[in-house]
């Protein structure tokens, strides 16, 4: 009888087959500590974000979540990172909008698929993108911007935190939409950007609002328009591109943790419902709003839907851009 149950297992094993003592269960998950990959270098908003996330989620659970950033070339590298690590569960990473939706569409031999690589596991904001100025600048609306460029294309400059960033495109949208041609100065990230723009070293700020907010705040930096639909409820006095006279500019972008293809689906819907969890809890939401994204929770279907929607969307809206990589 020994020497047989050793043969089934043996065969078991051989045939590709894990008997359920080898496999991590989603009650015993998670038994070590969990790696959070921020594809964005320190200070910016996407790293204020995840840090949020994974102090609330230690606090809550007990868990030990580790940020760890990998900054670069738009985000994508700190994603290539998570998308290679094993279907385990230990790995995660705050994808965004930016790097997943709009970068494969300008970065044309990226080494993963955003579909078929990655896995959605919890939506946690969105925000809107905020264009900003020093305080020392000429310009004190949009109208400004727009009449100096007019009279001096391309003179005018603008940062960003990276090509293939929803602001990159964010900016070459009002481009289009103003008949305007700035200049585009990408960084490695928001806060180099950020700091540039303070000092004049160019002319505007495009950002995520969780980027630029403390600075807007301590009054180093002049708000002149939102990108969304809507006011920001943590920036109510900033007007719209719309109120502006940009008819229809509507260009907010999200954030959200993503785990390698093939993660076991337990372990997906068990942290999905820690941070939905997290999500309904005042000081998380307070935490959010206090860096200008909104929270928001979702199923992982709903979350997975969106994506999907979002990604087959873009190819037209990067298009109209007429963005590229540099």
């Amino acid at each position: 009888m020994y020497r047989k149950l050793i043969t089934c297992t043996t065969i078991a094993l051989a045939a590709g087959v894990t008997a359920p003592a080898f496999a991590e269960s989603a009650a015993q998950y998670p038994s070590k500590p969990i790696r959070l990959v921020i594809p964005f270098p320190p200070g910016g908003g996407t790293d204020i974000l995840s840090r949020v996330v994974a102090n609330k989620l230690t606090e809550t659970t007990q868990w030990t979540i580790v940020p760890e950033n990998k900054g670069g070339a738009g985000g994508t590298i700190g994603i290539t990172e998570a998308a290679k690590a094993p279907a385990n569960g230990y790995d995660m990473v705050m994808g965004q909008k930016d790097n997943l939706i709009l970068g494969p569409y300008l970065y044309k031999n990226l080494p993963w698929s955003p579909i078929k690589d990655l896995t959605p596991v919890a939506h946690v904001a969105y925000t809107p993108v905020i264009i900003a100025t020093s305080v020392t600048s000429p310009y004190k609306t949009i109208a400004d911007v727009v009449a100096a460029a007019k009279a001096q294309p391309t003179r005018i400059t603008y940062g960003s935190p990276g090509n293939g960033t929803s602001i990159h495109i964010a900016g070459h949208l009002f481009e289009k939409a103003a008949g305007i041609e700035l200049t585009h100065v990408p960084y490695k990230g928001s806060n180099p950007a950020l700091m540039d723009a303070i000092a004049g070293n160019v002319d505007l700020l495009v950002s995520s609002i969780p980027s630029a907010i403390g600075q807007i705040k301590a009054g180093k930096l002049r708000p002149l328009a939102v990108t969304s639909a809507q006011r920001s409820t943590s920036l109510p006095d900033v007007p719209t591109m719309q109120e502006q006279g940009m008819k229809g500019f509507d260009v907010s972008t999200w954030y959200g943790l993503f785990m390698p293809a093939g993660t076991p689906a337990d372990i997906v819907a068990k942290m999905n419902a820690e941070v939905n969890k997290l999500l309904t809890q005042p000081a998380t939401q307070e935490a959010i709003l206090a860096q200008g994204a909104e929270p928001k929770a979702m199923s992982v279907a709903e979350f997975d839907q969106m994506y999907r929607a979002d990604f087959a969307a873009s190819k037209a809206v990067v298009e109209a851009s007429g963005a590229s990589i540099q």
